[in-house]
């Protein structure tokens, strides 16, 4: 069920039941982070494997302060900057926080969305929420309520609608390995904003099969269609006769329907690309063409961040 009804979303919450909530980034599959029961129903309807952590919200840093065991000066400048906002953190977790919700690893990951809704929603509870996005694991990540309604609408009671996600590209995770500032996902603060607050990061560019923090698995964002990444126009050539589609920046191409070729932003503008990037993978699946021909964007500011899913979303 879709609806704007905060006091329904609450009452499923505290009954250990799933909701669908929305915040700036993307929809996310939220239970309450400090029930077992609750964080087991969430991998098995995402059919997420157990070993993939999850990020716990919470509407101001004083709650989040409740549930580490450390909040380093790093931390504390990018909260002031960044929080509510697409920044999540990786920190010592504290003793409330479950083993189920950190994959085992002594570290918890956390953020206060941008959400209005979700915000007043967390302030009325009693307990954070653990909420990864609210799709199938490994599938495109959801964008809209319908979008959640349409892979787990038959699952999730309830799912409080608020309307379209502004950024539309999950948060940028950041952790402190001995002290040092490391970006663990690319999202929706690009690393030169987060730089200009605490200096040089590190990033770390590889994936992992056991990932040390949320959405490091090398295939992920994926639609069910295969995608090519390089120069669409050289590439066109091979796939005469075939029923193509495009994902590009701003690039149209004579010879290819103008339904099939998808623009993320024509006027060039990252953030519009950023946020219309999943509901168009969403769409190119609904087409299903033989082949998504796909041109990276800029590698600079959120263009970073679109690149790394675009490469993710066509992973073999």
């Amino acid at each position: 069920m879709i609806g704007k009804d905060i006091g329904e979303a609450k009452a499923h919450l505290e009954a250990g039941r799933l909701v669908a909530i929305p915040t700036e980034t993307v929809y996310g599959l939220a239970g309450n982070a400090l029930n077992p029961e609750a964080v087991a129903d969430i991998f098995k309807t995402k059919q997420r494997p157990s070993f993939d952590p999850l990020i716990v919200h919470c509407d101001s840093v004083e709650k989040v302060k409740s549930y580490v065991s450390a909040f380093p000066e790093l931390a504390e400048k990018l909260a002031d900057h960044f929080w509510p906002g697409s920044l999540t953190m990786i920190l010592p977790r504290g003793e409330m926080i479950h083993d189920l919700v950190t994959s085992g690893l002594e570290t918890v990951a956390v953020r206060v969305p941008n959400h209005p809704l979700t915000l007043s929603l967390l302030e009325q509870l009693d307990f954070p929420v653990a909420a990864p996005s609210a799709n199938p694991f490994g599938y495109v990540s959801p964008t809209s309520a319908q979008h959640v309604d349409k892979n787990l609408g038959h699952l999730v009671p309830y799912i409080l609608d608020g309307g379209e996600c502004e950024v539309g590209i999950e948060s940028t995770i950041i952790g402190f390995p001995e002290g040092v500032p490391t970006i663990y996902r690319k999202g929706g603060i690009s690393i030169e904003d987060i730089e200009a607050v605490i200096g040089k990061v590190e990033v770390n560019a590889h994936s992992s099969s056991k990932p040390s923090a949320p959405g490091m698995l090398d295939r992920h964002y994926s639609p069910g269609v295969h995608m090519l990444i390089g120069n669409v126009a050289e590439m066109l050539p091979e796939y005469q006769g075939k029923k193509v589609a495009t994902l590009t920046l701003q690039s149209a191409f004579e010879g290819v329907e103008k339904t099939h070729q998808f623009q993320l932003s024509p006027k060039g503008d990252l953030a519009e690309a950023a946020k219309n990037l999943f509901r168009y993978l969403r769409e190119l699946d609904v087409l299903q063409p033989d082949v998504i021909l796909v041109e990276l964007v800029p590698e600079k500011g959120l263009g970073v961040a679109i690149n790394d899913r675009l490469r993710r979303a066509a992973a073999k």
